[in-house]
């Protein structure tokens, strides 16, 4: 079911999508080479305790989640793209991390995330990363009030499609509310003018993700962490907008 919120709601959604963001900020000044994932893991954990927030991840469990996921953030490493699950892993020279986060705050959600490289970079991977920032502000610019669902999809895929990447339509964005995962879902590929007319009050993450060489993925031996089938890196860029009369707002917006 698809559900729409008052100005009202959307302003109260707002102190979720600051805490994800300054979150995510505070992730993104720590990765670095030497640090652990777990120790990343840890210091969102010790951020949603300290706000008195809830994780939307430690007990969600999804027909395609092998267990309860367990951990309060998704760090994908190199060649795994979505649902990273973390582990004792030390973050190497050239590592391409993304991260993705989802909190809840006074009854309200929003999730969000980034793509980083740490220590020195590859320029592929930087092109990569830029190619889901761009995509990502691109659907968010269409996400309008008398456009459809299918043009955010569309302004995605022609920014993927440009810079030479498959598109993986399994795992895309979705509704956001009281709840982490809702309608409508919104794919990394669609057709121009077609699908849900887009309505005042609709709040839905945006989220495209690519591979380098692939649209093929595979579940790793952990049961949840998301690998590409031929090695190549992947990166995620996601926001939680809600579509307004005005045009979209960014609840999830971070410092430059």
């Amino acid at each position: 079911m698809i559900e729409y919120r008052t100005p009202a709601e959307i302003e109260q959604m707002r102190a979720a999508g600051q805490f994800v963001a300054s979150v995510l900020t505070a992730l993104r000044k720590h990765a670095d080479v030497g640090v652990n994932l777990l120790e990343l893991d840890e210091l969102a954990h010790q951020m949603i305790k300290d706000r008195g927030a809830t994780s939307c991840y430690i007990d969600y469990h999804p027909s395609f989640g092998a267990s309860p996921f367990g951990k309060v953030l998704c760090t994908s490493v190199n060649d795994a793209v979505l649902h990273g699950l973390p582990h004792d892993y030390q973050l190497a020279d050239g590592d391409l991390l993304s991260v993705d986060f989802a909190t809840e705050v006074d009854g309200w959600v929003a999730d969000s995330a980034l793509s980083v490289v740490v220590g020195m970079p590859r320029p592929q991977d930087l092109k990569l990363i830029e190619t889901t920032e761009v995509a990502l502000a691109a659907g968010i610019e269409a996400a309008r009030v008398g456009n459809k669902l299918g043009d955010i999809s569309y302004a995605i895929a022609q920014v993927a499609t440009k810079a030479g990447y498959k598109i993986n339509t399994d795992f895309g964005g979705h509704g956001v509310g009281r709840t982490m995962h809702g309608d409508p879902h919104v794919p990394n590929n669609g057709r121009r003018g077609r699908g849900l007319p887009l309505k005042a009050g609709l709040v839905i993450a945006i989220e495209p993700w690519f591979l380098e060489t692939t649209d093929k993925i595979y579940t790793d031996q952990d049961g949840w962490t998301l690998r590409s089938q031929d090695g190549s890196r992947g990166s995620h860029s996601e926001h939680t907008i809600a579509i307004t009369a005005d045009g979209p707002i960014i609840l999830t917006q971070r410092d430059a």
